[in-house]
């Protein structure tokens, strides 16, 4: 058992190494995990994309709506879809955007439901009177990182119609490419690292029924949630399809019912007997800016493998990111990208000690002159009055990594977040730096050697403490 544990370490040790050799070097190094090659076109355009025959295999549906598609859309064109062969754009309107077309999915749902149901509503506005159709609604475009995304915009007429989506392009994606042996669902405000995509999706075997995401519940329903994206196996898909289609009035009383379409998804594989395989920590219902990146859940912790996708993430920091992933790959001679690359060499650069017109989302305590005016500890009685005052008080408390100022408000937090600008207002930020150092170099101490939770991986990483479900 000593002689495994010491092994073990060395193979992190050796695996690590490597990694920050590159990183302070730019030098090369051979790659643990897969190697790439640009394809000669892209290559003309210093475009770093994957040579791997899995990619003509798979079909990136893209979700969007006419409230939305004209901010979110444009960017994925110039970015996230450039190496991808095959993708399609669904949304609520037929329309063009940079040359491609966007496709309207709910000729899908019946006829009857389209008819009587209130959320098509706002459709007929739509197929009545076009883009003018959508003008009192709000697109709700993230601030960078904002962790008030469109989730909670419940009561959002496109929000409300995005739920009928699910099902029918089910249908829709099969007839686009029925060879697909892959189908991935992404939504506008996604990102998708279609390099890591493609090595995760080769640990699975294609000929049997999968559906992969980041797990969510309602009730009793688990499903992928849609945000974070989810991947659908041909098989998985013939199920649905056949499965919808013999059952259409049920689940669109389903769907009535619920406020997500990702969850009814949920329930007709749940029906077909096609389980979710938990895709956590690759897919994530977050991005960035708002992750803790110290997070631990179903005994995995997302520092230490690779990434696939982000959520709530805007057309700018998706340009970001990337402008970064393309530049890791160039640089790194493609070892592979994990959450613990984009803290350290992205969103770690943002941080400072002090950072004006920025909430860093420092939310454990909130001190102020009318609670803690009679405190017996001057930090905390003082630390309303100036930025100084709330650094002070964070300094005080070993366990704070970081705290933020507001008009006589001081928020101190024991976790990391990066956060997001609020340019018009005079809330200012703060980063105890070297704890945050320190935070990262402890939860590189939890990684063990495994890469993928995939079922090619499965029992293969006897090192590692991280690899099954509670």
């Amino acid at each position: 058992m000593a002689g495994r544990t010491f092994l073990c370490r060395l193979v992190l040790y050796v695996v690590f190494s490597i990694t920050a050799i590159s990183l302070f070097t730019r030098s090369g190094s051979p790659s643990f995990f897969y190697r790439y090659s640009n394809s000669a076109a892209l290559q003309q355009e210093d475009i770093f994309c994957p040579q791997s025959e899995l990619a003509d295999d798979v079909l990136v549906v893209l979700r969007t709506g006419a409230t939305e598609s004209r901010e979110k859309l444009p960017v994925h064109l110039r970015t996230t879809l450039r190496c991808v062969p095959h993708f399609a754009l669904f949304s609520d309107l037929d329309e063009q955007i940079e040359g491609h077309e966007v496709h309207d999915v709910l000729g899908g749902v019946s006829d009857q439901t389209r008819q009587e149901h209130e959320d098509f509503k706002f459709y007929d506005q739509l197929h009545k009177h076009g883009k003018r159709g959508s003008q009192n609604q709000q697109v709700f475009t993230a601030q960078s990182g904002s962790f008030k995304g469109d989730y909670l915009q419940t009561e959002n007429s496109g929000w409300k119609l995005d739920k009928w989506k699910f099902l029918p392009m089910i249908d829709q994606a099969y007839a686009k490419k029925p060879d697909a042996k892959w189908f991935v669902f992404i939504e506008a405000d996604t990102y998708l690292g279609w390099n890591n995509l493609l090595e995760y999706l080769a640990g699975f075997d294609d000929t049997k029924s999968y559906y992969i995401g980041k797990h969510l519940y309602i009730k009793d329903v688990e499903f992928g949630y849609g945000g974070a994206g989810f991947v659908l196996s041909n098989p998985a898909m013939r199920k649905v399809s056949e499965q919808r289609l013999n059952n259409l009035y049920h689940y669109e009383e389903f769907t009535k019912s619920h406020w997500v379409g990702d969850c009814a998804l949920g329930k007709v594989l749940e029906d077909v007997k096609v389980p979710l395989h938990r895709a956590f920590p690759h897919f994530q219902s977050d991005s960035p800016a708002t992750l803790d990146p110290a997070v631990l859940k179903i005994d995995r912790d997302l520092w230490c493998y690779p990434t696939i996708t982000y959520h709530h993430v805007s057309p700018t920091e998706i340009d970001e990111l990337w402008q970064f992933e393309q530049s890791w790959y160039k640089e790194h001679n493609n070892v592979v990208l994990r959450h613990r690359d984009v803290f350290l060499s992205h969103v770690r650069s943002k941080i400072g000690a002090s950072v004006a017109y920025w909430d860093n989302m420092s939310v454990d305590a909130e001190y102020n002159a009318h609670d803690h005016s009679s405190s017996h500890k001057k930090e905390e009685r003082e630390a309303w009055k100036s930025f100084a005052h709330c650094r002070a008080l964070c300094e005080s408390q070993t366990k704070c990594i970081q705290f933020s100022f507001d008009s006589g408000s001081c928020s101190i937090s024991n976790s990391f977040r990066l956060g997001y600008a609020k340019p018009n207002e005079k809330v200012k930020s703060g980063w105890m730096t070297d704890r945050v150092n320190d935070h990262f170099r402890s939860l590189d101490d939890r990684c063990g050697i495994r890469d993928w939770f995939t079922p090619a991986n499965e029992g293969d990483a006897p090192c590692s403490h991280n690899t099954r479900p509670r």
